[in-house]
């Protein structure tokens, strides 16, 4: 409930706000009144009128500081607290606990009070504007405090509010990225482990499953819809700032809270302008675990981890690094930890040895190891299950089973394979990154995603309720790591900015790196479908997608895109790394030192796989050192038609080169060469293979004409750099035709 006020002419008193926090909040563990105040009448009070009002409240003279001054605003903090108290007293209550705080500017102040007599917490409101108006005319006095009192005690009672406590076990999870994931897959366990289990989330109220209630539900009504749900034994709730600034929890307590991090987003919000009062605000959670229960924190994020001091229930670190100081503190304090060791996701306890779960690559969310943020992801959701005290077994399938693909993790890197109309297949990355640090992790994957000699393509678009900087610095990161930058805006999450202006901010940070985007969509769908248009084989395609992601699945679908399986985005990262599936077979492979028995090897892979690129330029390569040219010229051919990528592209080409330059075919040899040139001009192996079949032509002179530039244009060498204009005028005197080329310009 909210209340605005605008009471006293003028302005200088005025409650601008009167908002009951029917839950656990930033100011206490239990329902509060949140008054935010303007004072600019006391804030420039003259200094010698407000230290009489100072005296007649008992309060320190001296302190008041000057009119206007950071001193002052912290006094009136002092003196709101001071007659607030006195207040309840009159109106008949003996203890009232108080929190007052600075607001946005010098002279907003925040006072909160607990409540659970709904009028009556309002009537202290107004009796506390009234009183604080009065100090603008003369001091406070003891009849003033009584006939304020009296107003708030003809107030009629109502029923008294509290919130009730869950019959089942409640995992509350929070953080600025990675909540929705890590409250699915938490979800995703429980009912693995056999468990009727209720979430709540930003796509609604869930039941093992099933949609219960659709729309952003990361606040209290999704909290109490869950636990209102029949048969549920297992509530998870994504708990978003949100909902805890404007409502408080839905839920007096939890047995395990997780907080996953802790970055800039949303701040200038309902007062929250710094990372450190927004993390103060993800605390909340932490404060009301039971003693007996588990606050599983981010040790890798300062500000998370320092949650533990106030924190409710019994220390669970997860860290990326398994040397973490904050995992040794962890268990000194005789909590728990969970780490990656040895490619290992493994539990520490206190004087126990390591318990390891499952290897990170069969966990699905990592992505092949690849995705870092969705490992911390995994390792926050096995802390908070293993803490609920659910069976090892049961967590370790959960995370086995758990795809991040449509179907389980709806807009959180769902990765697609997708024809191209000019040939070949792009991924394609659909994720609802909305910040810094959830763009960062978007271009980590993508980047891990593009095979060699391939480009990442970026739909960057956000939200308007991101500050001027953070979009500027969105820019920046995405200018530095996307090859290309297509600015896709999002039309319902404006949040009162324009297009344009949205678009100056991200612009401004893609001019500061050099970058200017290729194109301007207004809606997802349009940007979608003009990035496609741009893109080859092999291409990564990342689109930053919010509402529209159903859309967008669906339009993929449509032109036959396909979902990635685990073995497919698994393939795709080994790719990446210029490796196939088989390297390990293919390096026994050339450790064989009989010929014969290198072809057979490579016969039988191919079997398993005919038309493999890779597979194909292997057996090539196999007949080629065995010495039979002409059938490893055709094989190298099959390999390059069946598009071989980067870098055993490049090669394919020299040792085909080679090979026909072996049978006599140097003509064919030299326009080889050329293709090999255009892509690497600056290759001293291609104009050595040049030279090389220049000679066997019989144009020697040409030949050491093209090798010597080579040399002369790119060696290092100190001789070279003092004498490389010497040398190049000395064989540019030769009488030679230079044959024009890529290789030599």
């Amino acid at each position: 409930m909210s209340e605005p006020y605008a009471r006293h002419p003028g302005g200088e008193v005025e409650a601008t706000e009167v908002r009951l926090l029917e839950g656990p909040n930033l100011y206490f563990t239990r329902p509060a009144v949140k008054v935010s105040l303007r004072l600019p009448g006391l804030l420039g009070m003259d200094d010698a009128a407000l230290a009489g009002r100072a005296r007649a409240l008992n309060l320190s003279a001296a302190a008041c500081g000057t009119a206007g001054s950071e001193a002052r605003q912290r006094f009136l903090l002092r003196l709101v607290e001071r007659v607030l108290r006195r207040l309840a007293r009159a109106g008949g209550v003996t203890r009232l606990g108080v929190r007052a705080r600075p607001g946005g500017s010098a002279d907003e102040v925040v006072v909160a009070y607990p409540w659970n007599d709904r009028g009556r917490a309002a009537a202290l409101a107004r009796a506390l504007e009234d009183l604080l108006a009065r100090c603008l005319g003369a001091d406070l006095s003891e009849e003033d405090f009584r006939r304020a009192g009296d107003a708030v005690r003809a107030v009629p009672a109502s029923e008294r509010f509290a919130l009730p406590k869950p019959g089942v076990p409640v995992v509350a999870i929070t953080g600025t990225n990675g909540k929705t994931t890590t409250t699915r897959l938490v979800a995703h366990i429980g009912m693995t482990a056999g468990l009727r289990t209720g979430w709540s989330s930003t796509d609604g109220v869930l039941v093992q499953g099933e949609l219960v209630e659709s729309g952003d539900y990361s606040g209290p009504a999704g909290a109490r819809a869950v636990l209102d749900a029949d048969g549920v034994q297992l509530a998870v709730l994504e708990t978003a700032r949100g909902g805890m600034l404007f409502k408080g929890l839905g839920v007096p307590l939890n047995d395990v809270s997780i907080v996953t991090n802790v970055s800039a987003d949303h701040l200038g919000v309902q007062g929250i302008g710094t990372l450190d009062e927004l993390a103060e605000v993800k605390a909340i959670i932490t404060r009301v675990t039971t003693p007996q229960g588990w606050v599983v924190l981010n040790g890798d994020d300062p500000r998370v981890w320092a949650m533990r001091s106030a924190a409710g229930g019994r220390p669970w670190c997860f860290s990326l690094n398994p040397d973490s100081p904050a995992l040794r503190e962890a268990l000194q304090e005789h909590g728990r930890g969970i780490t990656v060791m040895d490619g290992d996701l493994v539990v520490l306890r206190p004087g126990a040895g390591v318990e390891r779960l499952v290897s990170v690559l069969d966990v699905p969310i990592t992505m092949g190891g690849l995705s870092g943020h969705n490992t911390a992801n995994a390792l926050a959701a096995t802390a908070g299950a293993l803490g609920l005290g659910l069976s090892t077994e049961a967590v370790v399938e959960g995370l086995r089973t758990f795809v991040p693909d449509p179907g389980h993790n709806p807009g959180r890197m769902n990765t697609y394979t997708v024809p191209l109309p000019s040939g070949g297949e792009a991924s394609v990355v659909l994720d609802m990154a909305h910040n810094e640090a959830g763009l960062d992790a978007l271009l980590t994957v993508a980047d891990g995603l593009r095979p060699p000699g391939s480009l990442v393509l970026l739909g960057l678009g956000t939200g308007g309720d991101r500050t001027d900087e953070i979009l500027v610095s969105m820019g920046e990161m995405a200018g530095l790591r996307a090859d290309r930058v297509h600015v896709v805006h999002k039309e319902h999450y404006l949040r009162g900015r324009t297009m344009a202006e949205l678009e100056s901010f991200l612009r401004e940070g893609l001019t500061r790196v050099g970058v200017v985007p290729l194109s301007s969509s207004e809606t997802e769908l349009a940007g979608l479908r003009t990035i496609l248009a741009t893109a080859r084989d092999g291409d990564v395609v990342t689109m930053m997608c919010h509402s529209h992601r159903a859309q967008l699945h669906d339009w993929l679908v449509s032109r036959g895109g396909r979902v990635d399986t685990v073995t497919d985005v698994r393939r795709k990262v080994v790719a990446a790394r210029g490796e196939h599936e088989l390297e390990a077979a293919i390096d026994r492979l050339w450790q064989d030192p009989d010929a014969g028995s290198r072809i057979e090897a490579a016969g039988r892979m191919l079997a398993g796989r005919p038309g493999d690129a890779r597979l194909l330029f292997e057996a090539a390569g196999t007949y080629d050192s065995a010495g039979e040219e002409a059938h490893a010229v055709g094989l190298y051919d099959e390999a390059l038609r069946a598009g071989l990528r980067e870098p055993h592209r490049h090669r394919a080409l020299l040792q085909k080169a080679s090979s026909l330059r072996h049978l006599g075919r140097g003509e064919e040899a030299l326009e080889v060469l050329d293709v090999a040139a255009a892509d690497r001009p600056d290759s001293p192996a291609v104009a050595c293979f040049r030279a090389l079949v220049l000679h066997d032509l019989g144009r020697d002179p040409e030949a050491a004409r093209e090798l010597l530039e080579t040399v002369v244009r790119h060696s290092t060498d100190a001789d070279v750099e003092n004498y490389r204009g010497a040398l190049t005028r000395f064989f540019q005197e030769w009488d030679v035709p230079l044959r024009t080329s890529p290789a030599t310009g």
